[in-house]
């Protein structure tokens, strides 16, 4: 057994580690010189520590036992108390978002009709599954329109960069209609599932998140970076050919009894082709929309409002330019000089495509504007930044179920998929399921 791996974001490089550790024999081609993919951490001239990619994580159990695997325990640096405190936008005003299930109820974000339905929905049966029902439709046939406009919208932007009208409930939250199913109430479930349950920790590392994948790739043995693999071709006795473009032009890279994609569903269609024409075909249908992040700072005397909390979203039926924004300097405050604040602002994905694509002294503009009116800046901002990912989030819609399904077909061929398409979007997530592969792999030894 040899396992090529094509792609060195955090599921590649974390596939790889534990095939390491298992002693199963693999190489990893990247084509990018700097490993991590969406994993960016981006130190600037002027002071300021950007994450270009996920600005925190969730310190799940196998993250947290990768951390310690590679010596990075004592670089983990928790978020700030603050950060438990989510805003949303209502009315033209940043106000706290209900946090739990009790909270949904005493809280004075929703209205007292939203509150009945929300009480309504511990007595409300039970819906027969359905595959194809909306993230959107779910919350709305069980806690009406309003819980969808102010909080379930505004946080699918946010996390997936998506649209609940279009995003999948048993692929996004599976955990939703599995507690309707068991408790006939998804509120009682959520209640009985957090008696005893400790909230996971927030945290990043103290050089930035990448830091994680520059140490992955540094302790991997078979780590080729500047290296893009552009095809794939098979041989008579089944073992797997790489074409590969690297610092000496084209060469090749025969005999691989699997291969491991890790890459997104888009970049691995084209290599899929010529073998596995319905496989790619289901791969390319995945959308990914534009995004970007507009960093701004400011004086902390020139913003009126606190920053006490993780950041705000926008919900779309407040008509705003951005979809929302961190307070990046609220979470972790060594990341920006002394006297200053940092917003991380994000334009696009589904709901956003248009501003999206609009020129970086435009975005800036109008989030500065934005950023103005809804947190009471005077000024001009002390700097700005932009990021732009013309394919950003892959969106977990009915295009998802059929690269699913194209993923199982072709671990019959001995090719797996590790990336966030096939994993999930959160580095947790990734993480998880590249373990669970290296150890599916290391089984067939």
């Amino acid at each position: 057994m040899k396992i090529g791996i094509i792609g060195g974001g955090i599921s590649g490089l974390t596939l790889a580690w534990y095939l390491q550790k298992s002693g199963v024999p693999y190489d990893l081609f990247e084509a990018d010189a700097r490993p991590g993919g969406n994993l960016h951490s981006l130190p600037t001239p002027e002071g300021y520590l950007l994450e270009v990619g996920p600005n925190s994580l969730q310190l799940s159990p196998e993250l947290e036992e990768l951390l310690a695997d590679l010596g990075l325990t004592d670089q983990i640096q928790e978020a700030a108390a603050v950060s438990q405190h989510r805003y949303v936008l209502r009315n033209g005003r940043y106000q706290i978002l209900p946090s739990s299930p009790p909270s949904l109820l005493t809280n004075g974000f929703f209205s007292l009709k939203a509150k009945w339905q929300l009480l309504k929905e511990f007595r409300q049966p039970a819906a027969p599954i359905d595959p194809k029902e909306t993230v959107a439709h779910f919350f709305r046939r069980r806690f009406g329109p309003e819980i969808v406009d102010y909080a379930v919208n505004p946080f699918m932007a946010g996390i997936y960069a998506g649209d609940p009208e279009q995003l999948l409930i048993n692929k996004t939250f599976p955990q939703m209609p599995a507690l309707e199913q068991q408790h006939g109430s998804v509120l009682r479930g959520l209640m009985k599932g957090a008696a005893g349950a400790r909230r996971r920790r927030i945290i990043t590392l103290k050089n930035g998140i990448q830091t994680i994948t520059d140490t992955l790739a540094a302790r991997l043995t078979y780590y080729q970076s500047g290296t893009a693999v552009t095809a794939i071709s098979r041989a008579a006795d089944g073992t797997y050919q790489l074409e590969l473009k690297g610092p000496q032009g084209l060469e090749a890279a025969p005999g691989y009894s699997h291969l491991a994609l890790a890459l997104p569903a888009y970049a691995v269609a084209p290599l899929l082709q010529p073998l596995f024409p319905q496989a790619a075909e289901a791969l390319a249908a995945v959308p990914y929309p534009p995004m970007c992040a507009v960093y701004s700072a400011y004086d902390r005397a020139a913003v009126a409002h606190p920053l006490n909390g993780f950041g705000a979203l926008n919900p779309k039926v407040e008509g705003t330019y951005a979809a929302g924004s961190i307070w990046t300097s609220s979470i972790y405050p060594n990341r920006v000089p002394a006297g200053q604040v940092l917003f991380t602002t994000f334009v696009g994905g589904a709901q956003y495509e248009q501003a999206a694509g609009q020129a970086e002294d435009v975005q800036k503009a109008a989030v500065h504007a934005e950023l103005s009116k809804f947190y009471g800046i005077t000024g001009a901002p002390r700097w700005q930044y932009r990021h732009s990912w013309p394919r950003s989030i892959p969106q977990f819609d009915q295009h998802i179920v059929g690269a699913h399904a194209a993923a199982a077909a072709l671990e019959t061929e001995h090719i797996v998929a590790v990336a966030n398409w096939r994993a999930g979007v959160g580095v947790p997530d990734c993480v998880r399921h590249a373990r669970r592969m290296a150890e599916a792999l290391a089984s067939e030894q």
